[in-house]
């Protein structure tokens, strides 16, 4: 199955294929650059697979934008985004933020208060995101 080039990216597999395309890079160069197989870069230009999250960093850098819609107006855009930049699955952002994962996953459903969710906000607040979006 042949896809044509994604003039409206809406996936973060149709950003890749776009940018790729636009490179003339063939999906074997881009798998060595992300460090995967060619079958995984096929499957997420395919939208047959999402890429997992320890590889978002390399996406947002070789895209050179963030591919994610967000909202960095709200807690739980923050702490989303600042997972995806730095690969982060929910319980290794637990981990290095010495939070229960459970509260990790309460304040990304938008829900939880208490001392470590405002000393969580200030952290976010003065976290530079430095993100553009496509």
């Amino acid at each position: 199955m042949h896809f044509s080039y994604p003039e409206y990216p809406q996936t973060i597999g149709d950003h890749i294929r776009k940018k790729r395309m636009d490179l003339k890079l063939l999906q074997k160069d881009v798998a060595e650059i992300f460090s995967v197989s060619e079958d995984s870069i096929t499957f997420w230009e395919n939208n047959r697979n999402k890429p997992q999250i320890k590889y978002y960093p390399h996406i947002i850098k070789f895209l050179g934008y963030y591919p994610f819609g967000l909202d960095l107006s709200t807690f739980k855009g923050r702490i989303e985004a600042f997972r995806f930049i730095n690969g982060l699955s929910q319980k290794q952002f637990a981990i290095l933020m010495k939070i229960d994962p459970r509260t990790a996953l309460q304040w990304e459903k938008g829900q939880g208060n208490g001392l470590k969710r405002v000393k969580m906000e200030q952290f976010l607040a003065n976290y530079n995101f430095n993100i553009k979006e496509y």
